[in-house]
């Protein structure tokens, strides 16, 4: 039997969820060719947070009072939370995850070593939507070339707020096959 999907619906007036809505449907699409989300990225951010937090509130908890443990808290604020954890927290996302919205590992049965680096933009007052298909690794000798495109937002809603899936998948579509191509030999 098949299953009935509800419509995606964006509120039209806000880009925060239209780029919600685009960005779980290329999720969405890339998964279902193949491609399994790679969360370690996520999880180290999960483990940083955690940390974060634990510091914070053992120096929040301390069994002390404020005077006595002052030498405690000035160790816990400069070198953990504040300082040195968030800081390479930032420093990740900045350096490796950019304006990715989906890490993959390559599919099985694939000759290519690296997964796809998915991200996208969709600028304050501007309705072109921007998704850009890398190498999780673009060092890596089996990396293709990133491909891209922009497109208009106003194409893929209804006026309702709903996403027209079948265009959208279309478009998701060739971007992948796009990528997944392989490169042409220059002689």
């Amino acid at each position: 039997m098949e299953e009935k999907k509800n419509p995606k619906k964006a509120n039209l007036k806000d880009h925060h969820s239209i780029k919600h809505v685009l960005d779980d449907s290329v999720t969405e699409i890339v998964t279902s060719r193949g491609y399994v989300e790679d969360v370690r990225m996520s999880n180290l951010r999960l483990v940083m947070g955690t940390i974060i937090i634990v510091v914070a509130l053992f120096a929040q908890f301390y069994k002390k009072k404020f005077p006595e443990n002052r030498d405690f808290l000035l160790v816990c604020i400069a070198l953990y939370p504040y300082v040195v954890l968030n800081g390479m927290l930032q420093l990740i996302i900045y350096i490796k995850e950019k304006n990715a919205i989906l890490f993959t590992y390559p599919p099985k049965d694939s000759f290519t070593s690296t997964g796809l680096a998915v991200s996208s933009k969709l600028p304050r007052f501007s309705d072109l939507y921007t998704l850009e298909i890398a190498s999780a690794d673009p060092k890596s000798i089996s990396a293709n070339q990133p491909v891209q495109f922009t497109k208009s937002v106003t194409k893929r809603f209804t006026k309702d707020g709903i996403l027209v899936e079948g265009l959208f998948w279309k478009d998701i579509e060739a971007l992948i096959d796009e990528y997944e191509k392989e490169p042409k030999k220059s002689k």
